[in-house]
């Protein structure tokens, strides 16, 4: 379980896992991630559409506009679009369901191993070269393909746009280095432009700003 006094923690694995955790009910504007968000807590997310859902567990596809909010401390899971094979819309967890995952925290290999055995797919392979670029950051020409060609690989295999996913790489980043660096120092570090840059980005794709993390801690 994740101990009360963790109100502000991010990790990574070799799986581009993300987890951060609060000890407060929390609430977060409409946004749009392009990665599967698992929210262990009392929650719901309204999608643009209005439909909304809740439950004491959520998995929120990528690509999705939602809002979300908790009515208890909670804990936020993140995975890379291709780590999972799932439902198109948001879909509440049951209880057992979400204490099985709680307890398999912060051992982020478990608790991905929990979370497929949920969702009961898992998607085929990336070609090893978009694999490649996605982890390392990699250029087009470093793994033998053309610009374009790139582009358009990445948006067949994971069907997010490149672009995007390295905005969303650029901004875990930055909110990885806030609880060292100040967020003028966390952007540019990650490659915006300057701090409002990294703020846009954040509400744009996490619907929250980075100042509010760093009010977490």
């Amino acid at each position: 379980m994740l101990s009360a006094d963790r109100a502000w923690t991010l990790e990574q694995n070799d799986r581009r896992l993300t987890l951060f955790a609060e000890p407060r009910p929390y609430e977060v504007g409409l946004h749009r991630h392009p990665a599967w968000k698992l929210v262990l807590a009392d929650a719901e997310a309204v999608t643009t559409g209005g439909r909304a859902v809740s439950g004491p567990g959520l998995l929120v596809p990528p690509q999705l506009a939602h809002t979300c909010r908790t009515r208890t401390g909670y804990a936020a899971l993140f995975l890379d679009p291709w780590l999972l094979a799932g439902p198109t819309e948001i879909t509440p967890l049951p209880a057992p369901a979400v204490r099985r995952l709680r307890a398999a925290l912060p051992d982020l290999d478990s608790a991905y191993v929990e979370l497929v055995a949920l969702t009961g797919a898992v998607p085929a392979g990336l070609d090893p070269r978009v694999a490649h670029v996605l982890r390392y950051g990699a250029l087009a020409e470093e793994v033998g393909l053309s610009p374009v060609r790139l582009r358009t690989l990445v948006r067949e295999s994971v069907g997010i746009p490149l672009v995007r996913l390295r905005r969303w790489a650029r901004l875990r980043d930055a909110v990885g280095a806030l609880s060292s660096v100040p967020p003028a120092r966390a952007a540019t570090d990650a490659g915006f432009a300057d701090q409002p840059h990294l703020t846009r980005t954040a509400r744009t794709l996490l619907g929250r700003t980075p100042a509010s993390f760093r009010a977490a801690r």
